[in-house]
């Protein structure tokens, strides 16, 4: 099992609006969709990262921007902008840390440059 982290500050604020919504019932519909969509992917990737269903791979565009290989995991498919989760194992052994949740890019040629990528968590040697 891997502990799921969220990147710093974005993805962090995010899961944590979102989910404060979600169980104050003031999430909309869309919203709350939503956050079950990311709740069972992130379980999936906490239970196994290569879970079919995710459909998990390198984007190495990416890799090279953040200096460490990002992957990126299906929320959903078939579907005009599906969403997807985009992510990097660490900071610590046995954590995986969400650093983005996008609609898949359709731009072709610069797909990947609109993405913002969230920090990661400095570990405890770090601080």
């Amino acid at each position: 099992m891997y502990n799921i982290r969220m990147g710093q500050p974005e993805m962090e604020e995010f899961w944590n609006n979102l989910k404060k919504k979600v169980r104050k019932k003031t999430a909309s519909k869309t919203e709350t969709k939503l956050f079950h969509k990311i709740g069972k992917a992130l379980k999936h990737i906490s239970e196994n990262p290569r879970y079919p269903g995710l459909n998990t791979h390198e984007i190495s565009v990416l890799t090279e921007r953040y200096g460490q290989k990002v992957w990126e995991s299906y929320l959903e498919n078939n579907k005009p902008a599906a969403g997807r989760v985009f992510w990097t194992y660490g900071p610590n052994e046995g954590d995986v840390t969400v650093i983005a949740i996008e609609p898949h890019p359709n731009d072709k040629s610069n797909a990947y440059k609109k993405i913002t990528l969230s920090k990661m968590e400095k570990t405890d040697e770090d601080k």
